[in-house]
């Protein structure tokens, strides 16, 4: 006889407690394959796509989209054929799902990759977007998407009421949307609130010269050796932090409260703070120290991609040692970070702009960018935060140190 086997969510990486369901991409009665793709949902840390663990017959669905969902509660039912003659059972997905023969679920991060299945007639929107057109009855398939990813965006439903319904635009609470703090920005703005009342920030500043780096950029730019890669003026600051830390050892270290100690690492996972449709999110380049420029430079382009698709995974977002967040791209000059927990300092690289500068006995107009760093005075003195920077300004003004240094 067939078997219904139910579906429990699985810790989806670093001890997360629940997830929001985002998409159904099954539906009850569908016959679906080992590891198809079932649904989407959202931890606190990044936007998942969960494989079936079975192949069968779907015969319950347990929420609805836009719930919350407990670790380890029924997700989805699913119906499965009986096992043949000579005893084979039906695959279940390695290291996902239940196993008969243990009564543990096996950690989500040993399942192998699985393939993305195309969806159909359902339009993208984030969960709040869902979540307001089901409390006014919107189908969200009737609104013609303007985001980046094709999706339904607050500003198309809001437009969409107001055609719809032309005296919504009378009514005062139309002109106010309310969105429910989960996911993303709910971890983020937890994480910054004990960054900022726990570590005590120190912030200085620097301006730099990086003519020499930019006129090296475009050459760089049209050498074969850098041909297909995306080489931007933030993978140069990058590698001049790299190279800096080695003589800086204190800036890549971790305040270890409960055992009360300092860890000082020899690896440097580079943080890179990312503005996403789902909220700030800081990815990091696992071992980064060992990349020369040009694996660096597509690294990062892989990095930023992958987070503005809101496909940054959870193991993406653990294990940072050291934060830049590049305020450049907008126009910005220079600002005060807030550390990434468990990390001692962030680079903060301004835009490089046009302006009179002393060089040479005179005045040229010169590329200048402010770089601030932002650090634990529990771990690093001002001294020492002032050499990190001092070392950077001195690679990116004269960037040919960079020869020197690899």
């Amino acid at each position: 006889m067939p078997t219904v086997r139910t579906f429990l969510l699985p810790d989806l990486g670093e001890g997360l407690t629940e997830a929001q369901l985002l998409t159904w991409s099954v539906r009850v009665g569908d016959t679906v394959a080992l590891n198809q793709i079932i649904a989407e949902v959202e931890t606190a840390k990044a936007m998942v796509e969960l494989p079936s663990p079975y192949a069968g017959t779907v015969v319950a669905l347990h929420a609805e989209e836009g719930a919350t969902i407990d670790v380890g509660n029924p997700f989805i039912d699913i119906e499965v054929p009986e096992p043949t003659e000579s005893g084979e059972r039906v695959p279940v997905l390695v290291g996902y799902g239940v196993a008969e023969d243990s009564p543990r679920r096996q950690r989500r991060s040993q399942a192998p990759a699985a393939a993305a299945v195309p969806r159909t007639g359902r339009a993208l929107a984030a969960p709040p977007v869902r979540f307001i057109a089901r409390q006014h009855g919107i189908d969200l398939t009737d609104i013609t998407p303007t985001g980046r990813r094709g999706e339904v965006t607050r500003g198309d439903l809001e437009r969409h009421r107001r055609r719809a319904s032309p005296e919504v635009s009378e009514s005062p609470q139309a002109q106010e949307i309310r969105t429910p703090i989960k996911g993303v920005r709910k971890h983020t703005a937890q994480a910054m609130v004990r960054s900022a009342f726990t570590a005590p920030h120190v912030t200085i500043f620097v301006d730099v010269d990086v003519t020499p780096t930019m006129e090296l950029l475009d050459r760089l730019r049209a050498t074969e050796h850098f041909a297909g890669i995306r080489l931007t003026p933030l993978a140069f600051v990058a590698k001049a932090l790299l190279l800096a830390l080695r003589t800086n050892p204190d800036l890549n270290t971790f305040w270890d409260e409960e055992a009360q100690e300092i860890v000082t690492k020899h690896y440097v996972n580079l943080g890179i703070a990312a503005a996403t449709p789902r909220g700030l999110m800081v990815p990091n380049i696992k071992d980064a120290h060992t990349l020369g420029l040009r694996e660096l430079a597509g690294a990062l382009s892989e990095l930023t991609s992958t987070a503005k698709a809101g496909k940054t995974q959870p193991a993406a977002l653990a294990e940072g040692t050291i934060t830049i967040t590049n305020i450049g791209v907008f126009g910005i000059d220079s600002g005060t970070p807030i550390l990434n927990p468990g990390e001692a300092a962030i680079l903060c690289f301004g835009s490089i702009r046009a302006r009179p500068w002393e060089y040479q006995g005179g005045i040229a107009l010169r590329s200048i960018t402010t770089l601030s760093l932002a650090f634990d005075h529990r771990l690093v003195d001002g001294e020492q935060g002032s050499r990190l920077l001092a070392a950077m300004a001195g690679i990116l003004a004269d960037p040919m140190t960079l020869i020197a240094l690899v």
